[in-house]
């Protein structure tokens, strides 16, 4: 059944979709956290088509990183309940792509103020998973450096008209 109200595409579903000719394609590239921690790499660019234009990208993440998430779950269950455990092979998650900085010398995309401990405790999904607007709102919150941001009030037309959904460059710091 298509979705009407589908607008996040991965890149490689947009035929009529390509890298901007003055943005590199960060596809391969590695993915480090605010420490220069390695997180993983970016497997998928995911699109817009509202907005015309790349807003998250899709990071493969690091199997170290995933074990060390483990460790969220490995309070009993007498201390509460938790809100999602990662099943098997859901080792993908979304970062957008203006929370970010591209160092196009290294190949590298550097994660401004986000720690290695959320990559390893965020909610992820398996490769090629759509991405709907509560997952977007689940994890957001969590890559943002200025706290209390209310994402979930803004409307759909200006959702990606945020800070967050443009791509900035290492020396644009």
């Amino acid at each position: 059944m298509k979705n009407e109200n589908k607008d996040l595409y991965y890149l490689h579903e947009l035929s009529d979709y390509k890298v901007a000719d003055n943005y590199a394609d960060v596809r391969d590239w590695q993915v480090v956290d605010s420490d220069g921690r390695f997180i993983g790499k970016v497997d998928s660019l995911l699109v817009s088509k509202q907005a015309e234009r790349v807003v998250y990208l899709d990071v493969e993440v690091d199997s170290a990183v995933i074990e060390e998430g483990h460790e969220t779950y490995s309070k009993p269950t007498s201390e509460g309940i938790h809100e999602f455990l990662n099943a098997d092979g859901e080792n993908h998650l979304i970062i957008p792509i203006g929370v970010v900085t591209l160092d196009e010398s290294l190949s590298k995309v550097h994660c401004n103020g986000i720690s290695y401990s959320m990559f390893a405790k965020t909610k992820r999904f398996k490769k090629g998973t759509e991405i709907n607007r509560s997952y977007e709102l689940m994890v957001l919150p969590n890559t943002q450096n200025e706290k209390g941001n209310d994402v979930a009030n803004q409307t759909d037309s200006s959702f990606y008209n945020r800070q967050e959904f443009f791509p900035r460059k290492i020396n644009e710091e």
